[in-house]
């Protein structure tokens, strides 16, 4: 039997690097983003529709026979209150409304680490569950992404999963991500295990690698099969001294610096990039 699987925001970092790993034999990935997204290449089995994920009608109609949706697309910067209520806060209640309409029974979102930044670092892992303390305005729309998802799941019946991400990059690029990675491989054995899965519920799982300095756990994830092989601490000699005070401190590194301006915006090194960031 045939599977089809949406990825919002696929034209950006993280969508770019499951593309080609989601692929198999007996799936399509239907491909969204407000960005144009590369057409498909000789064999690959794939759609492409341009929109935005704050276009319910667009989103209804792209979500239609589908199985799961993978959710990415969102600012991935701090910015300014209204661009990430429309676009983060907004959007995320669109593919979720859109995928109620059109029947799909799955919606994973990318959250964030941010929607808990503020919390102290600690000896102890994270818990999957930790309470948010959101460190910007970006990850207030994390914690709101996950609250949608709860709703949604309580209200409707959708099986939802928040995937609160590190840094999913080919290699780590800075000190702190020798704790926080999620290598693109390990992405993908997260997103196989979440659309196999049976009957998850609502659930917050934490997105990152099986890293020796982790600070997060993975007991959720791996109570839904994920099986992570990666570990960040080959990449340690590269990134010696590349870190900030604030990472010994708080879980959301610089994040929480008093000194950051929404106005200004600023690049998360530890989580999705800004997929549609134009829409």
């Amino acid at each position: 039997m045939s599977e089809r699987i949406v990825i919002t925001g696929a034209a950006g970092g993280v969508g770019t690097l499951l593309r080609p790993r989601l692929a198999r034999a007996g799936r399509t990935l239907r491909l969204l983003d407000v960005a144009p997204v590369p057409e498909a290449a000789e064999g690959e089995d794939v759609e492409t529709v341009r929109l935005s994920v704050t276009d319910l009608p667009a989103m209804r109609a792209a979500l239609t026979g589908v199985d799961a949706v993978i959710h990415l697309g969102g600012l991935s910067v701090e910015g300014p209150w209204d661009e990430i209520l429309d676009i983060n806060i907004n959007g995320t209640r669109t593919v979720l409304e859109a995928a109620r309409r059109a029947g799909v029974p799955r919606v994973i979102i990318a959250s964030s680490s941010h929607a808990v930044g503020f919390h102290p670092r600690s000896e102890d892992e994270a818990p999957d569950y930790l309470f948010p303390r959101p460190d910007t305005y970006y990850g207030v729309s994390k914690v709101a992404a996950e609250a949608l998802g709860s709703l949604y799941h309580d209200r409707y019946g959708l099986d939802v999963v928040c995937v609160r991400i590190g840094g999913c990059f080919e290699r780590p690029i800075a000190t702190r991500q020798l704790a926080t990675w999620l290598s693109p491989d390990d992405c993908a054995r997260l997103m196989e295990a979440l659309i196999a899965a049976p009957s998850p519920g609502f659930r917050v799982v934490w997105g990152v690698s099986d890293n020796t300095r982790r600070w997060f756990s993975l007991d959720e994830a791996r109570a839904l099969g994920y099986e992570p092989q990666d570990d960040a601490e080959r990449f340690a000699g590269e990134l010696e001294g590349r870190h900030d005070p604030l990472d010994e401190i708080y879980l959301g590194g610089a994040f929480c610096s008093p000194s950051l301006d929404a106005d200004d915006g600023m690049d998360d090194t530890d989580s999705t990039d800004s997929t549609d960031a134009n829409s």
